[in-house]
């Protein structure tokens, strides 16, 4: 079953094409209903420059709202991060990609240890 991120953005793909080590898996896209020789047929979605992907909290691109499926671009560096913030301002509260790109909350220095409250 897909799993619904808590935070996500659509984005044109023209605006994620413009971070240089950007790289898509165009197969993971979602599928587009189609008539050829008067038969439906499901057909790849061809990725033009006006199409929305979506850019989830772990930073991975999606072509649906699920954080786990159609995931267009997932080579989440430091660099891809920074791009996210501060080029496409990304929205989301302040995140570490950690296994497998999953997002965790981030504590801020010298936030106490929780472990030591009482």
């Amino acid at each position: 079953m897909p799993t619904l991120g808590k935070h996500s953005k659509a984005y044109p793909l023209k605006m994620f094409r413009q971070f240089p080590g950007w790289t898509e898996n165009p197969k993971n896209s979602r599928k587009t209903r189609k008539e050829i020789d008067g038969e439906i047929v499901e057909v790849e979605k061809e990725l033009d420059d006006s199409e929305y992907l979506y850019l989830q909290q772990n930073f991975t691109v999606t072509d649906s709202i699920f954080f786990d499926e159609n995931i267009i671009f997932n080579n989440v560096t430091p660099a891809w991060i920074d791009f996210c913030r501060n080029v496409l301002h990304a929205p989301f509260p302040e995140t570490t990609p950690v296994n497998g790109n999953r997002a965790q909350p981030q504590e801020p220095e010298g936030a106490p240890d929780k472990k030591e409250e009482r």
